[in-house]
């Protein structure tokens, strides 16, 4: 998990939980508002625990929302391993900076959003592309849903699954 920030037209300030599964490269949720809080990241990732979405591990940085006790209650409560970065290297997190870069490109650098409904509007619409149509070259050119699907023997249109291109051993 991290944050990022960005501005709508009138100057005013955003923030972005962007969260990510590192097995499948799927971004299960981009929570979008003015302000995040520890106890809302708790929230969040509760609503996420609730549909079947709770991680063993969470690598975050040091930032005020990942260290609140918040967080820590939430994750002691459901068995979740949080992963500090070391301070100041993001690179600890580099599939998370990876992903903030490309939703940076591709959807907030690429919009110009009047409000906050119209962000998380546009800022959905990009994840669910992102998670369903997007090719992925670390997935073997599968989107994330369709290398789960594969990956947990859903098959697509009654075909086997084909790993052999992301796991050429087996």
């Amino acid at each position: 998990m991290d944050f990022v920030s960005d501005s709508l037209a009138d100057g005013r300030r955003m923030r972005i939980l962007t969260v990510m599964d590192l097995w499948d490269r799927r971004s299960p949720c981009l929570e979008t508002d003015r302000s995040i809080t520890g106890e809302r990241v708790a929230r969040r990732l509760d609503a996420l625990r609730l549909q079947g979405q709770c991680p063993q591990v969470i690598r975050v940085d040091n930032g005020p929302e990942f260290t609140s006790k918040a967080l820590d209650r939430w994750a002691h409560e459901h068995g979740v391993r949080l992963e500090f970065i070391r301070p100041g290297k993001p690179t600890d997190n580099c599939f998370i900076e990876s992903f903030n870069g490309r939703f940076r490109d591709e959807c907030l650098d690429a919009n110009l959003f009047t409000n906050l409904a119209e962000a998380k509007r546009v800022i959905e619409e990009w994840r669910q592309d992102y998670n369903t149509l997007r090719p992925h070259g670390s997935l073997g050119g599968m989107s994330p849903d369709e290398y789960r699907k594969a990956a947990t023997g859903e098959n697509l249109n009654n075909q086997s699954p084909n790993l052999s291109a992301v796991y050429p051993e087996g």
